[in-house]
Parts: structure tokens; sequence; C-alpha cells
């Protein structure tokens, strides 16, 4: 009676569990710990979504049951979503259906099209969800370069030619978590073309559409011709509307798969509370003056994030989506592998970051870093890098050099 049951015995170890752990112990220590590990939105969601969900509770017919694939009120919501933003018309009877955040929409996916044998494209590295789903339905995982170029349609390609049975499905995600990679329409429309032509399946997470920080909005792979033909997309209200507590998603696209989903999800559940689904639906048709604060408050972040790392010494690109930087480990400390640079960072910086393994072995060599605190905890935490990269740790590289001053000014708003 030990032996762990098979699924279980499929999923690797939780890579983020020593990170968490030594927090955890950090916490019970009284030790102040600046956390940019998780990607929880700090912010609290908007009032007037907070408004209706309180008038839709004391309503006593709310508190039934509600609808597995969404009250209509919410899908059609989600269409006109899509209709406004993406230019793309979906039925909502059809090619809607609401998911318990995208997570589980993903999750409950996998179970739906896949089975042991099947094979399943993933980017790695990429949010955990992508491959477990499939590894704990039974499908095998072939790993694909993560950037939206010719490298990864290349790698499709290949997968597609040398696999035996040839794959199921492949998974994107621009932008990205973690890398923030965000995919051009262009790359879209090559990616269906291949995809049309293979009969493989695009599964798109598009949790992060809403957060970017150019001109140009990240598109919808649905926006190409004749993507629904093979196409379902997810996407979720937890980071645009600062909603993530409430746990609401969808899942859009072609109608076999959406009627997949749908079916597997009428064994599993009754669909979210009613009053959560009717003010979702409030956030979507709602004004959407909260979607711009927001993108502005991650942006200042991010700015004041990337400025005080580079004045600490440590290189870390400035991401053009999503809400997190994907920083390279610095060199000195890229032998310890992301894991332990995580676990160290934590006990001399008092800064808690996601280690990079925990999103696929390609990601060892980088952490993630999430944008998920205001901006004097942000200070905090920059003061606690510059400690830490300068102190008896930095080596020569970086003693001797004007990055204090250049820290100092940062910190201090100059």
């Amino acid at each position: 009676m030990t032996e762990e049951f098979h699924r279980i015995r499929r999923l690797p170890p939780y890579v983020f569990a020593e990170v968490n752990a030594a927090k955890a112990k950090a916490r019970a220590a009284a030790e102040d710990i600046v956390d940019l590990g998780m990607g929880n939105p700090d912010s609290p969601t908007p009032p007037h979504i907070v408004a209706k969900l309180i008038e839709a509770v004391q309503d006593p017919r709310t508190h039934r049951y509600s609808m597995s694939k969404g009250i209509p009120g919410l899908r059609r919501a989600l269409a006109g979503y899509y209709d406004r933003r993406f230019g793309v018309k979906l039925n909502p009877e059809t090619e809607v259906v609401a998911t318990l955040g995208s997570k589980e929409g993903l999750a409950n996916l996998a179970t739906a099209i896949s089975s042991p044998g099947d094979t399943i494209l993933v980017p790695n590295p990429s949010y955990p969800i992508h491959q477990f789903g499939f590894i704990i339905a039974g499908a095998s995982v072939r790993s694909l370069p993560c950037t939206p170029d010719d490298e990864m349609l290349a790698a499709i390609d290949r997968a597609v030619r040398h696999s035996v049975p040839k794959p199921t499905a492949v998974i994107v995600n621009f932008p990205s978590n973690p890398t923030a990679h965000i995919a051009s329409i262009e790359f879209y429309r090559d990616l269906v073309a291949l995809c049309r032509r293979h009969e493989l399946f695009i599964l798109s997470d598009l949790a992060y559409a809403e957060l970017y920080f150019g001109t140009t909005p990240p598109p919808s792979v649905l926006e190409v011709p004749g993507a629904k033909d093979v196409t379902v997309e997810f996407t979720s209200l937890s980071k645009t509307y600062n909603m993530p507590g409430w746990r609401m998603g969808f899942a859009a696209g072609n109608e076999r798969l959406i009627g997949a989903l749908t079916r597997v999800k009428s064994y599993l559940d009754y669909g979210a509370f009613a009053p959560i689904q009717i003010a979702a639906a409030a956030a979507l048709n709602g004004p959407q003056d909260t979607v711009a604060e927001m993108r502005t408050l991650y942006r200042e972040r991010r700015d004041l994030l990337v400025k005080g790392l580079h004045a600490a010494g440590w290189e870390a690109p400035s991401p053009e989506g999503s809400m997190f930087l994907w920083a390279p480990i610095p060199e000195k400390f890229r032998h310890l592998g992301s894991v332990e640079f995580s676990k160290l960072l934590l006990a001399r910086a008092k800064v808690a970051v996601a280690p990079g393994l925990g999103f696929g072995e390609h990601g060892d060599g980088h952490v993630r870093i999430a944008l998920v605190e205001n901006n004097q905890r942000i200070r905090q935490a920059l003061r606690g890098i510059r400690s830490f990269l300068q102190g008896d740790n930095a080596g020569p590289a970086l003693q001797g050099s004007d990055a204090p001053v250049e820290v100092e000014k940062e910190l201090s708003g100059a």
C-alpha cells in the first residue's frame, strides 16, 4: 500500500516546494520577505465589479446550482469582448464555455482530448499546467523552443514528421508566462497554416492579452482566417480585472474542442457561483478604464524594477508584456541553478522569486520575478538585492563600480 498511484508517479517533484518551504520558515522567524515569486495580483478588484457581485448575491435565486458551461449572459459577454478586441465573431452557444480560471479549462481539455500514447507539443520553459495537465491525462509531452519565431515553427514541423503517432496538439502562450515573449499576427498566420496542413490542434493561452506595454495590443490567434478550424483559446479575468481569487476564465474557438471540454466539465462541476458569473459579465461589458490603469501600474513597476536591477549589476531584460521579468541568473551564481540561487536570494536579500526550473528544464538559467508588490516594496527588494550582489558575494566584477550610487538614486525616486 506504499506505492504511489499511477498518475501521481508520473508527476515530477514540485520544484517550487523548496523555495516555498524556505519562505515559510523565514516568515515564521518574523523576517520581512518581499514576495515576488507568485503571479498573484495585489490590486483590488474594481469597485463596480464588486458592487455587481454584492447585488447579485442578495438575490436568493442566484444561490442555486449554476450552469457548468456558464450562464448565457456571461458567454455573450465574452463573445462581445472578442468582437470588440480582436474582430473575431463567436457563437456563444457553441464556441464559448466558461471555466473556473484558464488553468482548470486547460487541465480539463487535456482530459477530454488526450490519452496514453498521445503526444502534445509544449514550449519549454512554459507555465506548468501546459505540460502537467496532459501528463496527468496520460499523454506524453515533447518540448519546443519557447520563442514565437521560425525556430518554433520548424520544431513543430520536425515533430510532426518524426513522431509516431504524430502529435495531437501544440500549446502556445503569448504574452508568455514566464518568458514575457509576445507573438505577432504574422507568426500566428504561419502557425495556423502549418497546423491546418498537419491536422494539429492549437491550444492558445491568452491569459495576459491585456498586459502589454507597447502601442500594439497582442493579437489573438483566432484573428487568423481559418484558425477556428483547429484552435481553442483560453482567456482569464484574473489579471485583466484583478480577479485571481474569483476563478473565472473562458475557452473559445473550435466547436469540436469546445464541445469536448463542455461535455467533460458537465460531469465534473456545476460552474462558478452564479453571482461571480454575473459580476464577470459586468467586468467584460462595463467600463474598461481600469484595464488601462492596470497597465500603467505594471509598466511603472516594471521600469522601476528593471532600472534598479541594472544599477545593481543584474542585467534583466525589460518585458514587453505579462506581469513578469524573466531574468537570467547573474553569471557569478549561474552554476548554482535556479532553485539554489532562489534560496540564496531569499536568505541574503529577503526577496522571494520563482526558480526557472519550475517552468521546465530549459528555464533553469533564469528566475521569474513578478510585479506584484507596490513601489515601496519593490525599492525594499532592490536594496536587499543590491546589498547581496555587491557584498562579499559580489566578486571583483562589481567591486569599485558606480552601481551603488545609481541604485541609491533609483531607490530614492531621483
